[in-house]
C-alpha cells in the first residue's frame, strides 16, 4: 500500500512544508519593489499555475487518445484533468487577484496577463457546457475531445505570448516604467527551497484529486453498464 501511495505522502508532506516553513522562511525586499511579506503568494500562486498546466497537458494527450482509439475512459481521463486544471486556474486566479491588490491597488487592473487568463478559463468553462448540452455520449466526447485540443492550444497566445508583447504589470510584460511585481532578481536561495517543492508538491496534489475523480466516473460507469 505505502509503494503504491508514496506519492501521495510525498504531495503531503511537501505542502504542509510549503504551508507552514513558508511562512518563516526569510524573504528579500529589495529596494523600491513595495513585495515585502507578499511575496510569499509565490509559494501558492505559481505552483497552482504549473499544476494548471500539467493536468491541461495531460487531458489533451488523453484527447487525442480518444480521438485514435475512441475508447471511454481516454474521455474520462481528459474530463476530469481538464476539471482539476480548471479549479486550479481560479485558484491561481484568485490567489493572483489579491496579490495584485497588494503590488497594484486593486484586484483587477484589466491587466494583459489577468485578461488572458479570464479568456483561457471561459473557454474551459465553454468546454464543459458544450459537453453537458450534448445526450448522445459518443458525440459528445468526440466533439469534447476537439474543442479540448483547441482549448488548449489556444492558452499559448492567451496566457505566454500576448502578454508578453503588450504592457504588462504582470511580470515578464513589455512596461515600459517596469514591474512593481516579482521578477528573479526578488528571490533568494531561502525562497527557492520553498518554491520547487511547492511546485512538485501541488501538482502532485492535482494528479491526486483527479485520479479520486476518475475512480468515482469509472465505478459509475460499470453501474450503468451492470
Amino acid at each position: 500500500m505505502i509503494r503504491k501511495s508514496w506519492w501521495k505522502l510525498l504531495s503531503f508532506i511537501l505542502l504542509v512544508y510549503t504551508c507552514s516553513y513558508g511562512f518563516f522562511v526569510k524573504v528579500p525586499s529589495p529596494p523600491g519593489v513595495p513585495l515585502k511579506e507578499t511575496i510569499r503568494n509565490l509559494f501558492f500562486h505559481v505552483p497552482m499555475w504549473i499544476a494548471m498546466m500539467v493536468c491541461f497537458t495531460v487531458s489533451v494527450v488523453y484527447a487525442i487518445k480518444y480521438l485514435r482509439k475512441h475508447d471511454p475512459v481516454n474521455d474520462i481521463y481528459s474530463t476530469e484533468f481538464a476539471r482539476t486544471g480548471t479549479l486550479l486556474g481560479i485558484l491561481g486566479l484568485i490567489t493572483g487577484m489579491i496579490w495584485a491588490n497588494y503590488q497594484w491597488g486593486k484586484p483587477w487592473s484589466g491587466d494583459a496577463k489577468q485578461n488572458g487568463t479570464a479568456i483561457a478559463l471561459l473557454m474551459y468553462f465553454a468546454y464543459f457546457v458544450l459537453k453537458g448540452s450534448l445526450n448522445d455520449e459518443e458525440k459528445q466526447s468526440r466533439i469534447g475531445a476537439v474543442y479540448n485540443i483547441f482549448a488548449f492550444f489556444m492558452l499559448f497566445p492567451t496566457l505566454w505570448i500576448l502578454p508578453r508583447l503588450t504592457e504588462s504589470l504582470h511580470p515578464g510584460g513589455m512596461g515600459s516604467e517596469g514591474n512593481p511585481g516579482l521578477n528573479p532578481k526578488d528571490t533568494s536561495n531561502a525562497m527557492r527551497t520553498v518554491m520547487y517543492p511547492a511546485f512538485i508538491g501541488w501538482t502532485l496534489l492535482s494528479v491526486w484529486i483527479t485520479t479520486l475523480r476518475i475512480r468515482v466516473q469509472l465505478i459509475q460507469q460499470k453501474k450503468i453498464e451492470q
